[in-house]
């Protein structure tokens, strides 16, 4: 696309679409560049953390059994959700690339739609101006380094800022199939349910019309959907919830934070990076939603950023780290509209430097994961 071809977008489009795109190529580069001194593999920083599962997820698809060492679940593939997996998978075949090569554009062209599906959610409440503003935050937030790799969350991102642009249009219909690909792409999707059935409840009460609920009984099946399936792949019922407890340790806990918090305030010098990450984006979530209320979002928009909020205040080991901010969103969205001109050009520049930090810290140090 040249630039008389993005002129003629809009420029609550093009603007975040440029910005998006120099971020993930300036990534690129300074990884290539990094990797030439130190003698790496570019190929080995883009295949960490969960992008190997992925690639493995579309090549070898899901065990029939529980995966046990010693007697210990262990990890696999049950443990991810198939969109982003069969979309590697069938990319690679229509289009000739290596599903890691077909893996690298899906993530960077989701994340891309998701920049603009979010720009598109925000000019609905607001105006050009904020949407562009809240777009660029989003695209140089410091988990989006994540679109460099092989991961989900485009997709996602992109579902479901567009089906909450559909239930402010009164779209039932698509909101309800938006979500339920999102949920279908990963469990934190869920959270997209809550605005759902908040719209169905208030055009029932508003309009006695009950086409809206539509949207809350599509939504959820996706998840439903991975889980059933799951269970007679494998014949355990909760073959998702062990591999996700023994392989990674996860697992819900309303305790987890308010540890991590006790701990950093009794001795803040001997943790370590990853407490510091969750605790300090922890406030940063807590101090955007106020904001949010403040700003008074539409309360769909508010109800997902809270949903998608507490999912991961409770998810131990992982926490509100970057990676689930950026889930977050309606808190980036809550941050720009609120600050304007001098303060949001700090915002953006603070948000680059953590974008820097961020990926060389979880590019090259496997102690701090996404």
């Amino acid at each position: 696309m040249n630039k008389y071809s993005l002129r003629r977008l809009p420029r609550w489009l093009w603007i975040p679409s440029v910005t998006y795109v120099s971020a993930r190529v300036a990534t690129l580069l300074v990884l290539s560049i990094i990797n030439a001194f130190n003698g790496h593999s570019l190929r080995a920083e883009l295949t960490r953390w969960d992008t190997k599962w992925y690639i493995k997820a579309a090549t070898s698809g899901w065990p029939r059994h529980l995966v046990y060492v010693h007697g210990h679940v262990k990890s696999s593939t049950l443990a991810f959700f198939p969109t982003l997996p069969l979309a590697i998978r069938w990319s690679a075949d229509i289009t000739g690339l290596s599903p890691l090569q077909a893996g690298l554009v899906i993530s960077f062209l989701t994340g891309l739609t998701a920049t603009l599906a979010i720009a598109l959610l925000v000019r609905e409440f607001t105006n050009d101006r904020e949407a562009t503003k809240a777009a660029v935050v989003f695209a140089l937030f410091p988990a989006a380094y994540i679109f460099n790799l092989v991961y989900a969350e485009g997709i996602m991102l992109t579902c479901i800022a567009l089906g909450l642009y559909c239930l402010l249009k009164s779209r039932w219909l698509y909101a309800g199939l938006l979500g339920a690909l999102a949920a279908f792409t990963g469990p934190v999707a869920l959270a997209f349910f809550v605005p759902c059935v908040y719209a169905a409840l208030r055009e029932i009460h508003l309009r006695r019309s009950f086409k809206a609920l539509i949207a809350p009984v599509l939504a959820p099946l996706g998840f439903l959907g991975f889980l059933v399936w799951s269970w007679r792949h494998t014949g355990v019922v909760d073959a998702w919830r062990l591999t996700e407890r023994g392989g990674w340790k996860g697992y819900p806990s309303l305790w987890y934070t308010p540890h991590l918090f006790i701990q950093f305030v009794r001795d803040p010098i001997a943790q370590v990076i990853t407490t510091w990450i969750v605790v300090g984006f922890t406030i940063f979530a807590l101090v955007g939603l106020y904001l949010a209320w403040r700003r008074r979002q539409p309360m769909v928009v508010l109800l997902y950023g809270v949903a998608s909020t507490f999912l991961a205040f409770i998810s131990a080991p992982v926490g509100l780290r970057p990676r689930f901010v950026l889930m977050a969103f309606p808190i980036l969205i809550a941050y720009s509209t609120t600050m304007q001109r001098r303060r949001w050009w700090i915002l953006l520049g603070l948000s680059v430097a953590f974008l820097v930090t961020n990926t060389l810290f979880e590019l090259f140090d496997w102690a701090v994961f996404p």
